[in-house]
């Protein structure tokens, strides 16, 4: 099995916040797309592990991914070791993705940080002959970076134009009855339980939208230099 987009995040719900849009616009586009979570929330202030596997279960349904798998390190204790980078790699090894999308190092979740660095190793381990899986090694080839909050000033390597499928996404979020606002459900408000930060979710995308001419709009991040062979622009012409 291959799937030419892997889309990994710490917790259930972080994929989904960062690159909703841009999963929906690939599937639509014909890419196969999958998620990995790396934990299941259990360390969550709000919501069970049963309820967050459930909303991320109907939330990945919703984003028309083809899968979606979770890695069941432990929340709120991510190290990047040995022993967690080993329970990446057969996941790698055996999707292949030909890119991966996770945490930037400058998030202010430390799980979120940490995912970062633990995924990039991971990749390359992944690709290492001499460790032995039940899968042949294999490296991804290209790795971009999303921030699920909206507390990252840094100018984005690329804005994906997600204003088709925005509401779509915003539909998808919904699925986390736990975690995001819902006034219905009982439990402690958090940052990203209020109100505030639901509305926040759609002005980040109007923002990053408007940077390029679009409605809403998904930023991403290169771990270094984008090669291309066409402008950007200039595939119009053709």
């Amino acid at each position: 099995m291959s799937v030419d987009v892997l889309a990994i995040g710490a917790h259930p719900d972080d994929v989904d916040l960062g690159v909703g849009g841009t999963l929906l616009l690939l599937a639509d586009q014909g890419y196969s797309v999958c998620i990995l979570d790396l934990t299941q929330g259990e360390a969550a202030s709000r919501g069970s592990v049963d309820e967050r596997m459930r909303e991320a279960d109907d939330a990945a349904g919703l984003l028309d991914v083809e899968d979606r798998y979770n890695a069941e390190l432990p929340d709120g204790q991510l190290a990047n070791t040995t022993e967690q980078q080993m329970r990446v790699v057969p996941f790698i090894r055996a999707l292949k993705p030909t890119v991966i999308l996770c945490h930037r190092e400058s998030d202010r979740h430390p799980d979120h940080r940490v995912a970062c660095d633990l995924v990039r190793d991971a990749n390359f381990f992944a690709g290492v002959t001499s460790i032995a899986t039940d899968e042949e090694p294999y490296r991804a080839p290209y790795m971009y970076r999303y921030n699920p909050y909206f507390d990252d000033n840094a100018i984005p390597d690329m804005v994906v134009d997600v204003s088709e499928y925005f509401e779509d996404k915003l539909k998808a979020l919904e699925s986390y009855r736990s975690q995001l606002f819902n006034p219905g459900y009982e439990g402690p408000e958090t940052r990203v339980s209020s109100e505030a930060f639901w509305e926040a979710i759609t002005t980040r995308a109007a923002y990053w939208g408007s940077r390029i001419d679009a409605d809403y709009g998904e930023p991403l991040y290169a771990d270094g230099p984008l090669p291309v062979t066409v402008l950007p622009g200039l595939e119009l012409e053709e």
